[in-house]
């Protein structure tokens, strides 16, 4: 299973937000000295530079490759909606990211883990593929075994995960429902998504 090896703090640093939603990533992170320095050097930040940037940042988001956007990009834009929404949609409900987001996970890379390792359940029935697409009234629940494992128990009842309006959590059961499809104000993440469809739209 391919999968983003880079070291995470680092990453977010680049990238200049906290993809990997850890609460000391940022901490060695100066905007201002970033700021200066660009001064210094009189450098302009190119429009291609951008749009790569705003990509840069979904893939890390979500942690996928190129290959999984670039495939997850096709299918957006044959819908309906705006090219980027349509595509923050489908990646918003995989069901590693939904792990991450009910609070089974730390991260979106533990997330991956714990679906591949047979721990997570969809609707009673075991589900191992990280980019599963979950449909709205899916219950994703831990598989009755897990529910003894330490960490995994630990992170569902005392992380303070998201909150997101789209996600009804079931304590009691360890279980967690996507009771409708996100909207785009509603994900938790800081992205140009436009500027990244024009990237790959050329």
């Amino acid at each position: 299973m391919a999968t983003r090896r880079e070291p995470r703090f680092k990453l977010c640093r680049h990238l200049g937000v906290n993809v990997c939603g850890h609460p000391k990533a940022m901490k060695r992170s100066d905007p201002k000295k970033a700021a200066a320095a660009s001064a210094r050097t009189g450098q302009k930040i190119s429009q291609y530079a951008l749009q790569l940037l705003e990509k840069q940042k979904i893939k890390a988001y979500y942690g996928i490759l190129e290959r999984q956007f670039a495939r997850y990009f096709d299918m957006a834009k044959k819908s309906n909606e705006m090219t980027g929404v349509a595509l923050l949609k489908s990646l918003e409900c995989r069901l590693d990211n939904l792990v991450y987001r009910i609070g089974f996970a730390r991260s979106i890379r533990q997330a991956r883990q714990f679906v591949s390792h047979g721990h997570i359940l969809v609707n009673g029935n075991k589900v191992d593929i990280p980019s599963y697409g979950v449909k709205v009234n899916d219950v994703i629940s831990l598989k009755e075994k897990s529910r003894t494992n330490a960490l995994i128990e630990a992170n569902f009842n005392g992380l303070v995960s998201f909150n997101v309006p789209y996600i009804e959590k079931d304590k009691s059961k360890f279980s967690a429902t996507l009771i409708r499809e996100p909207m785009r104000d509603e994900l938790p993440i800081d992205v140009n998504e436009i500027l990244a469809v024009e990237l790959y739209s050329k």
